[in-house]
């Protein structure tokens, strides 16, 4: 909003040229999603509070975790919705990425916000069955990739190709069919939605991750699509050029900001939760921009911590089922540190070092082409 209401005042105000950068403009946004947060998240944490909106503790969790009943949760409506008015503020509306970005967070997200209010009201961390909640996400995630693959894809030039990282993205690649395309893309959206999800089970586990993940991602989106003068920033850098993706960075930088001013109320002893609504909505995000700037291959590496968190549940669920025994002592993996007598902020910090570093090791694969 404020980028296009700056290209039609720039020729009588010419300090808003700055505006035009994309770099402004990721600065901009990390500062009002940052300041959103930290500004309201005391007033939300007090309402919640007097509406008696409580985190519910599933039973069959660590006994540690009965103290924390109570807390105030669905902090994620306000992370979503400071996320979405910097994006509006500061993004450029009429790029397709954007939107679709955008769309998909916010679809997840009210996905979510039905789950944490099912279980509110029925006092229970069960919520909406898995399978519901799987099937809707996928014809969503689907329907919306689909219609702008389709439709709008040839206007953007967004091939299906899928490019290997650390290699050449003009030398090595595979070309899939639409449907093919169209699966893979939804699980990765799907799939890291429902990953982070698992992750948010301690005190700032998943925030940190997600604003780490966002960092790199932020990088990747705008030497996608960036042209410093007539360079080409993705054909010098031998990495997948991406029409417009360099616009997905300021997301990125909202998300940024606002989780780390979640972080603030959230980081043990937490004060407030994000809930599934922000979970689901903040794994959607990454996931749709992993796959809309080319990287679903190496989103992998970046959601690491998201990918572990999400494996040791499918491995702890097959076992049991195809053995009758469990190969942790809880899952999801965070939990089994805990059994092992793992301090909750030792667990957090060290998932942050974790994924820190798959950060810097999925950066490093603009150069190691």
């Amino acid at each position: 909003m404020l980028f296009h209401l700056a290209e039609l005042l720039r020729d009588q105000l010419g300090f808003l040229n700055v505006v035009r950068y994309v770099s402004f403009r990721v600065m901009a946004a990390f500062i009002t999603s940052l300041v959103i947060c930290l500004v309201l998240f005391p007033w939300l944490i007090q309402t919640l509070k007097q509406k008696d909106v409580g985190q519910v503790i599933r039973d069959d969790g660590p006994i540690s975790h009965h103290s924390k009943a109570g807390t105030p949760t669905m902090g994620g409506v306000l992370i979503l919705l400071s996320i979405l008015v910097s994006s509006v503020l500061w993004c450029q509306l009429t790029n397709r990425l954007v939107v679709i970005t955008l769309g998909l967070g916010a679809a997840f997200a009210t996905v979510g916000f039905v789950d944490d209010i099912r279980k509110l009201r029925e006092k229970s961390s069960r919520g909406v069955p898995g399978k519901v909640r799987l099937a809707l996400e996928f014809a969503v995630t689907s329907a919306v990739l689909g219609v702008f693959i389709w439709w709008f894809g040839a206007s953007v030039r967004y091939d299906l190709r899928l490019f290997i990282p650390f290699m050449s993205a003009e030398r090595y690649w595979f070309d899939l069919p639409f449907l093919v395309y169209l699966g893979l893309g939804s699980f990765v959206v799907v799939g890291t939605a429902n990953a982070t999800n698992l992750t948010d089970g301690l005190d700032g586990l998943a925030a940190g991750p997600i604003a780490i993940a966002s960092a790199a991602l932020l990088i990747l989106s705008y030497v996608s699509g960036a042209r410093l003068g007539s360079l080409d920033l993705s054909r010098y850098l031998l990495i997948p050029n991406v029409v417009g993706g360099q616009e997905l960075s300021v997301i990125c930088s909202a998300m940024m900001g606002a989780t780390i001013g979640f972080l603030f109320y959230n980081s043990y002893p937490a004060e407030i939760f994000m809930g599934d609504t922000g979970s689901l909505g903040l794994g959607a995000l990454l996931g749709s921009m992993a796959v809309l700037t080319k990287n679903e291959l190496l989103s992998v590496v970046i959601f690491g911590v998201f990918v572990f968190e999400a494996l040791s549940v499918i491995a702890q669920t097959t076992s049991f089922k195809l053995t009758g025994k469990r190969i942790l002592p809880m899952a999801p993996v965070h939990h089994s540190f805990e059994k092992m007598g793992w301090k909750e902020p030792k667990i957090v910090v060290r998932f942050w070092i974790a994924s820190l570093l798959l950060a810097m090791v999925a950066l490093a694969s603009i150069k190691v082409r």
